[in-house]
Order: C-alpha cells, then structure tokens, then sequence
C-alpha cells in the first residue's frame, strides 16, 4: 500500500475574540473554534472531498493544508514530512507543492493584470524557468491544457473582459504553473452558471489523469461532490461527523447531518423540477464559540435521546468498508433507512405492476 500524500492529525485551529474589559479583569478568553481535531489522510491521485453548510471550517481547513494559517494544534505531513511549523525555505518549497483555486475568480486575481502576468508572477516568485523565453513557452501550454485557446486571444485580456467559466479555468491554470502535487480546490465552481460546471470538473478531472494531480474538493453542494470526489468528509461545527468512499456516504448516509445535506438536495420528480423537500433538521447551527456538550449537533437532530447530550464526544467509528461515523444512534438509523429503502423498492415494483 503506498504512503499517503498528505495527513493530518487532530489538526486544531482556534480564532481568538477580541475580549471584553470584563474579560480581561477576570482573565478570560473565547475562542472561536474553526477547526477542532480533523484527521484524515489523502493518497497520491485521489480527490478528497469535504462537505458542510457556511461556517463548518472547511475553507480554514483548505488554509491550514496550504500553511496560509498557522496551526493551532495537530500535525500535517506532506510526503512523510511533518510541515506543521516548517518556515522560510521550506515553506517556500511547500507552497510550491500544494496550490489553491480560490472561491471567487473575480476577487483571487489583480484586476489590472492581464492573464499572461497573472500566470507568470507565481513563475517569477518561485524562480521557475531559465528565462523568458521558457516561461513564455510554459504559460502557453497551461492555456492549452485548461481550455483556453489559441492562447495569444486571452494572454492579453483582463480578467473584467473573461467570461465566468473563462475567468475560473485561468485561475486553475494559476495553480498548475509551479506543477504541484496537491490543489486545494475551494468551490471552484460556485460562481460559474450550472450549466458550465460540468464542464469545469471534467476539465479538472482529465487534469488529474493526465498530471496525475490530487485533489481536496472543498464544496456545500453533494451533487457536483458525488460526481467529482472519490472520498468525501461531512463537517459540522469543526468537526467531521461521517467519512468514507462518496458512493457510500451519500447511498447509505448514517449521520442525520449527513442525512439533512442530502434532504436539501432538489430533484426533478413526477414531473417538477426542483420540489421542496422536508429537510430531516431543526434550529440554526450555533455559534463556534460556544459548542454544545456531547454530540455537537444533537440540539438540531431529529433522533438525539439523553445519552447524547452526554459530556463525552462521539468519535469516528468504521462501519466497514473504510466508511466511519460519529454517532451513538448510527445502528438505529441504518435500520431505519434499510427499512425505508426495501419499502421504497417494493412500492416500485407495485407501481411498475399497475402501469404494466
């Protein structure tokens, strides 16, 4: 079995809030807790996915990886390497290695830069290249690979004169001039009309064939992550809840968070587009700096009994087949959905009888 590629341990990233004159006589401190002990390892070629609604730490996470914040707690390694602390060179060298597509193509690129000195700044910063000449070479290339071509039509547009999909294959071809091993991808396709995203991640996806590139998929929306991910992670509140092969996760979901994600999807049905569902929730999520006791997401579950609102936390059990969840009640509702999914199947087959 090969080493994985990169690995974080209980990786920890607490925001201090500004205190209060109260605070400060009595010598207390908040903390937000953004990030609070993630684990989880990515193999050479795979696209990891993490899921969540706004304010789950999933972007913080992306920033940790990247080492644009400094870890509160935990360890990350990269290539076997504990990076957690690493400074100057090194740091230098793991940028290098591990890149970003950002959220907002119109805000993640100099709007007075043209999309050649958008491509070749990384090149210069890293020293990448014997010249010009090469780096000019180069930056033709990447536009060929992303879809942009014949590249001299968009070397010299700005950023305002692309369309949306244009403007976000620039921006991962941003990320692959210093030919990293990992690109953190944080909603890469959120600001692009629907009916470019697939085309956007397949794009992404014949990259990583083809550069043999691995992925962290940072998303809110379990339809694109189910086509584009090979493992996915649900967090909520810091934390993730349910972990394992993306098919498994969303087919046999065992966390009711998990379960309110995929209860929020719209599908066409009988007909309809985009029919309302109840979504299996309640309340609004709380506030990071004040995480609930227990299971942090009993005071919004539909199954949560006493023994949830316990002090111990939950922690990610295998259920098999590499897919793990941290839920006391995990077994009551995988019986549950097996019972609703054979009543399901045989309504079919009553409903395929009738119309035969």
């Amino acid at each position: 079995m090969t080493e994985p590629i990169l690995v974080a341990e209980n990786l920890t990233k607490w925001f201090p809030v500004k205190r209060t004159l109260t605070q400060i006589t009595r010598g207390e401190r908040t903390w937000v807790r953004a990030v609070d002990g993630v684990s989880f390892s990515i193999n050479k070629g795979e696209i990891f996915g993490l899921v969540g609604e706004s304010g789950c730490g999933k972007t913080t996470t992306g920033k940790l990886i990247m080492k644009l914040l400094d870890i509160t707690d935990g360890r990350l390694h990269m290539h076997g390497d504990d990076v957690t602390h690493i400074q100057g060179a090194r740091l230098a060298k793991h940028r290098r290695e591990v890149q970003m597509i950002f959220q907002d193509p119109y805000s993640s690129m100099n709007p007075r830069f043209t999309v050649r000195d958008v491509l070749m700044e990384p090149l210069e910063i890293h020293k990448v290249g014997q010249n010009l000449q090469e780096r000019e070479v180069w930056v033709r290339e990447i536009l060929n690979e992303v879809k942009l071509s014949p590249p001299d039509e968009f070397l010299v547009r700005h950023p305002h004169m692309l369309s949306g999909g244009q403007r976000q294959r620039a921006a991962t071809a941003r990320t692959l001039m210093l030919n990293p091993s990992v690109i953190v991808a944080d909603e890469p396709v959120s600001m692009i009309d629907l009916s470019t995203r697939a085309e956007i991640l397949s794009m992404m996806r014949q990259l990583q064939r083809e550069l043999g590139l691995t992925y962290v998929y940072i998303t809110h929306d379990l339809s694109t992550a189910r086509y584009f991910v090979d493992r996915l992670a649900v967090m909520y509140l810091g934390k993730i809840v349910e972990m394992g092969p993306a098919g498994v996760v969303i087919d046999r979901c065992l966390h009711p968070y998990t379960q309110a994600l995929i209860g929020a999807v719209c599908e066409p049905k009988s007909g309809r587009v985009n029919q309302i569902k109840d979504v299996p929730i309640k309340g609004e999520i709380p506030a990071a700096t004040n995480i609930p006791p227990g299971c942090r997401f009993h005071p919004r579950c539909l199954f949560s009994v006493p023994e949830c609102w316990e002090e111990v936390e939950p922690t990610l059990v295998d259920v098999g087949g590499g897919h793990m969840v941290a839920c006391r009640r995990h077994e009551d509702i995988e019986k549950r959905g097996a019972a609703a999914r054979t009543s399901d199947a045989s309504l079919g087959v009553r409903r395929s009888s009738f119309e035969a």
